[in-house]
């Protein structure tokens, strides 16, 4: 399957697991700072997603190690720092500009996806870069 093709696949996959997420999580809990919780939940499980798919369907590399594997995900994590902030910005701007459970999720989606154009830029630069470590 084409590179490009594989990688809108991915995130388009991500961001689904990722607003399903924040969805049961509402639906299981209303409680205090539930919104900014079940976004919360919802980056982590988009994030675990994305990670997995990208390692090892898009840049196919491999670890060699669970501490290797820690400083990898650190590393892609820290690249996603600024890509969760484009997210996170959209989601909650359109959260308080509409007022909108599915407006919310839109603001996530397009969010996610300028997020996910970048962090395969950063992430092709500064985290999956060793060649011996290819599958």
């Amino acid at each position: 399957m084409n590179l490009l093709l594989s990688y809108c696949l991915f995130a388009i996959l991500a961001t689904i697991a990722n607003i399903a997420s924040q969805d049961l999580f509402l639906k299981v809990y209303s409680g205090p700072f539930a919104l900014i919780l079940s976004v919360g939940a919802g980056t982590a499980v988009g994030l675990i997603t994305k990670y997995l798919l990208d390692k090892r369907y898009i840049f196919r590399y491999r670890t060699s190690g669970m501490g290797h594997e820690s400083k990898i995900f650190m590393l892609y994590t820290m690249m996603g720092v600024f890509t969760t902030l484009i997210f996170w910005t959209f989601e909650f701007g359109f959260h308080f500009i509409f007022d909108d459970r599915m407006m919310r999720y839109f603001g996530g989606v397009i969010g996610l996806g300028i997020g996910y154009w970048i962090k395969y830029q950063l992430d092709k630069k500064y985290v999956f870069i060793s060649k011996e470590t290819k599958c």
